[in-house]
């Protein structure tokens, strides 16, 4: 799968995943901050995406400070999926 095509599928996933039904996929910026000023998301989100990539891509995050890596923006998760995906 092509980045282009992971970030849309990401934005499709991250309303899905999190209940964000008042938005669109085109509505998610690929570099908008996913927590405080950009979408908003909180630790319990975080928590809820970190299931999302361990169900959607085998990807298993532990460490908190990895999970801050990961999860900066819809950009850097399709980044480190590409690197990191078991599937």
């Amino acid at each position: 799968m092509d980045n282009t095509t992971l970030r849309q599928q990401l934005k499709e996933q991250l309303i899905k995943f999190l209940n964000l039904t008042d938005l669109t996929p085109d509505d998610i910026k690929d570099n908008e901050p996913l927590f405080g000023e950009g979408l908003g998301l909180d630790s319990i989100d975080s928590l809820e995406l970190i299931v999302l990539l361990k169900k959607e891509y085998g990807i298993d995050i532990r460490d908190p400070r990895e999970g801050r890596k990961a999860l900066v923006d819809v950009a850097t998760m399709a980044a480190y999926i590409e690197a990191h995906s078991k599937r």
